[in-house]
């Protein structure tokens, strides 16, 4: 039977169970990274206004501990379903911390004392016999229940007993025991690491092949639980939602005020809705003064959904994000970030085509040249030290010097000295937030997103509005996303915003 590309390569015995052996490795390497995530998006109680209805609750540590240990399970099954591209990946310590310090000191010290002690007449082991036996343990812990012929020959070449035993009688051939070890990891290894064991080949000292095949042998943990990931996905999308919605009541029912963000969110998305539609009115009736409550249209729960999280593509993110939407208060700012340079690029765009008209908008690889440029130079456009001003003068230069080299190119005339500055002028002015190419794109951008929402329920495909055909492959993309988001989001909170949004629209039709 063929082997999936990311399995390992133990293919003469059974491999249908292999998430058994990575689901708890999984979980151990990320549960930092969540805890800190859930630490980082938390709201301070000390940013809460609203009056208590009554005293919060004393929550014991023990209540605590297994709530945290339940929220962070939820939000590693919330990162594995709703990210199609999750993996674990090895921890870095960043350069010159006191962490990475202290551990590249102690590691050394451990390395240095394994090669002095093979350098003593005679050699000594105690170090060796106890790398030994981790590398036994990591080997079998790749194993399925079916490798039962390759789970007796590791336990019969590596046996401490006997291995103690050589050592003690100056007969242990170490060489010997890091060769078989290196076949085994070569048999259960993934394709992806053939090269790494082939390297592990060619080392001849034994203090440093001792310490690669250590290094190697993380990879190959690292691969395992991809792989778990990979085939635990099918099965928790199934039970994703009663799950993540159930962690998510037993956190908040311990929390005082708990969703009285979400409640802001959703009451702010309503009223901004009533705000925009009264202003329709006052615009196509031509008045000047308030317009009644009752000409303004009852918008359905599903419609003020969708603004509220229309509204978080602008989110001031220094302020408490509503707590459902925590996990993926990430996303939804490196989406806004996104988006943010997307409506740039497409103003910058918008503004080129405008002035080389059909001379150039047509020819084959010409704009994604000019996206090219952009992108770059547009890298980090979000960061407090990018220089915004400096950046839009160097694109407005690159801009006009590809136009006039693409107008010689293909024969036109290319601009004047007076059509080349106003070009740049334009460009420049394309950032600026306020500008009325820029806040057009960016209208439509809104709009686009907010119809790709609507259609989803729907099954069609929404139109991309005029002006977007430049940045239609990269506004797709983020809005599939941003979709799939949402939809997932609102399925496993629709009890709680269901019951928040009928108060709230019961609440605007009384009045």
């Amino acid at each position: 039977m063929p082997l999936d590309p990311d399995q390992p390569n133990a293919n003469e015995e059974e491999t249908s169970e292999s998430e058994i052996h990575s689901q708890k490795e999984n979980q151990d390497m990320s549960d930092e990274s969540v805890r800190k995530r859930i630490r980082q998006s938390s709201p301070s109680p000390l940013g809460r206004n609203t009056p208590q209805a009554s005293p919060p609750r004393f929550v014991s540590l023990e209540e605590l501990m297994e709530t945290t240990k339940g929220v962070t399970k939820m939000a590693l099954a919330h990162e594995i379903v709703v990210n199609g591209d999750f993996k674990i990946k090895q921890p870095e310590l960043p350069e010159g911390s006191l962490e990475k310090r202290v551990r590249d000191i102690v590691h050394k010290a451990f390395w240095d004392c394994l090669e002095a002690q093979f350098h003593e007449d005679p050699p000594t082991y105690d170090h060796a016999i106890t790398l030994l036996g981790e590398i036994k343990e990591t080997l079998s812990s790749f194993l399925l229940p079916g490798h039962t012929r390759i789970r007796n020959q590791i336990n019969e070449v590596l046996d401490l007993d006997l291995i103690k035993q050589q050592a003690e009688n100056n007969v242990l051939d170490i060489s010997k025991l890091v060769k078989f070890i290196i076949e085994m990891m070569g048999m259960l290894c993934a394709p992806a690491r053939d090269e790494d064991i082939k390297k592990l080949k060619d080392i001849k000292e034994i203090v440093p092949l001792f310490r690669d095949i250590f290094s190697v042998l993380d990879l190959m943990k690292i691969d395992m639980a991809n792989f778990a990931v990979s085939s635990i996905r099918p099965h928790l999308m199934q039970q994703s939602v009663e799950y993540e919605r159930q962690k998510f009541q037993d956190f908040f029912d311990k929390q005082p005020n708990s969703l009285e963000l979400v409640t802001n969110w959703l009451q702010e998305a309503a009223d901004d809705l009533a705000c925009k539609s009264r202003m329709e009115s006052m615009c196509s009736d031509g008045e000047v003064g308030a317009v009644a409550v009752h000409s303004i249209p009852a918008f359905s729960a599903l419609t003020v959904q969708n603004h509220a999280y229309l509204r978080l593509l602008k989110w001031d993110h220094r302020t408490p994000f509503p707590e459902t939407l925590l996990l993926d208060q990430t996303r939804f700012e490196e989406m806004q970030h996104e988006l943010d340079q997307l409506t740039t690029m497409g103003t910058i765009l918008l503004v080129t085509y405008n002035s080389t008209g059909p001379a150039l908008s047509s020819l084959p690889g010409f704009m994604e040249k000019l996206k090219t440029v952009i992108k770059v130079l547009l890298t980090g456009m979000h960061l407090s030290s990018f220089n915004l001003i400096e950046a839009m003068a160097t694109i407005s230069e690159k801009i006009c010097a590809e136009v006039n080299s693409c107008l010689s190119h293909h024969g036109f005339t290319p601009f004047s000295a007076e059509k080349e500055t106003a070009l740049k002028g334009q460009i420049q002015a394309a950032a600026d937030p306020n500008n009325h190419i820029h806040k057009l794109i960016d209208s439509r951008i809104q709009k686009f997103l907010e119809s790709h929402l609507s259609a989803s329920q729907q099954k069609i495909v929404p139109v991309l509005p005029g002006g977007l055909g430049p940045i239609q492959k990269e506004l797709e993309e983020i809005a599939i996303r941003y979709t799939r988001f949402v939809n997932y989001n609102k399925i496993v909170f629709s009890p709680h915003y269901d019951t928040i949004l009928s108060k709230i629209l019961h609440k605007d039709d009384s009045h």
